[in-house]
This record gives C-alpha cells, sequence and structure tokens, in this order.
C-alpha cells in the first residue's frame, strides 16, 4: 500500500466509524477479526485529534419498504430494536468523543448530519468498521460531496483481509479527494 498526503490533523476531523458490538464481536456474524487492532489505532488517532472526534453507529431503522427490508431479511440476526445491545459502541469507543454518536441506518454515514458538524469540504479522517462497507461508502460519498479525506488505513477493519486490501485499493484510486495513509503517518504530521 502507498501512502501518501492528507491532511493535517490539527485542521481535521477523525471519524470514528460504527464501532459497535455487532461488528466487533467473534459471534457475530458481521464481526471482523481485525476489529481490536484497528481499535487500538482508533484510540491513538482519538487522542491525537482531542475535541475533533465524531463517532457514528448503523442502527436498522430504515424504511423496511425499500431495499433495506430485503437486507434485513437477509441478515435476520441484525434485525432487532435500535436500542439492543448488539448496536451499542463497544467499551473501548466509549468516550472517544464529546459529541453524540451520529446514528444513521445506512452503510455510509457522509451527510447532511455529519457535514453540519465537520463543515463544507472540511477535511476528515475515515476510521473504523467495515472497510469494505461503511469505511468505502462513507469516503465515496463524502469525497463527492467536496470533503478531503483520508483513510487510515490501520484503523480500520475488514470483514477479511482480502476485502479490507480490496476496499483499500479501490480508495486509493480517487485522489486527491481520497488519500489513503497508516495512523503513525497521520500523527507525525
Amino acid at each position: 500500500m502507498t501512502t501518501t498526503a492528507g491532511p493535517d490533523s490539527r485542521d481535521a476531523w477523525l471519524v470514528v466509524i460504527d464501532p459497535q458490538h455487532i461488528f466487533a464481536s467473534p459471534d457475530s456474524a458481521w464481526g471482523s477479526p481485525f476489529f481490536d487492532d484497528a481499535m487500538g489505532n482508533i484510540r491513538r488517532l482519538a487522542d491525537g485529534f482531542g475535541d475533533r472526534v465524531l463517532v457514528t453507529r448503523w442502527l436498522p431503522t430504515a424504511d423496511r419498504s425499500t431495499s433495506w427490508g430485503d437486507y434485513l431479511d437477509a441478515w435476520p440476526f441484525a434485525d432487532r430494536p435500535a436500542d439492543d445491545a448488539l448496536f451499542d459502541l463497544v467499551p473501548a469507543a466509549r468516550g472517544l468523543s464529546p459529541h453524540p454518536t451520529l446514528d444513521l441506518p445506512t452503510f455510509g454515514k457522509w451527510g447532511a448530519e455529519l457535514e453540519a458538524v465537520v463543515g463544507h469540504g472540511a477535511p476528515v479522517v475515515l476510521a473504523g468498521v467495515s472497510t469494505d462497507c461503511c469505511v468505502i461508502s462513507t469516503a465515496l460519498a463524502a469525497a463527492d460531496a467536496g470533503a478531503r479525506v483520508t483513510v487510515a488505513t490501520d484503523a480500520c477493519a475488514g470483514s477479511t483481509a482480502e476485502n479490507h486490501a480490496a476496499a483499500v485499493q479501490v480508495m486509493s484510486l480517487y485522489p486527491p479527494q481520497i488519500t489513503v495513509a497508516e495512523t503513525s503517518a497521520l500523527l507525525s504530521r
């Protein structure tokens, strides 16, 4: 993986995507075996970004008359009330941000709600799970909206090592709107 330039962490926001039990637990069909390693780097980044950290959560609250109904039919274990403990943040993610979590029923977390916090055209660093679903969906939408996106590759966890690498490869095709870097490089800026 080639590390490319990205935003200075003094100006950027860190967006931590979906650090929830549903994506962390080895008992979950969506649990990433790389979650704990990514979480260590997320903590390092959050310490460096101070109060410019925003945490998101995926909730199964989408309109069931849309393709989300089909999706939840395909993954019935996730079709639970939004207040189910499976959707809680993992203990290591609690306290990462002084801001309320941004709870959305979508893969991608970029939209008016997130942009209202970080600002239009803002530099953002993305971390979280899963690289090959919610992270890539957020990165592409943010780039289309004009944000300056850096993906902290070692602070992301994919569903598999191969899927993580494939998603990073795809996102690395979008410079200068999307750049990729590792945690140490981001913290040294």
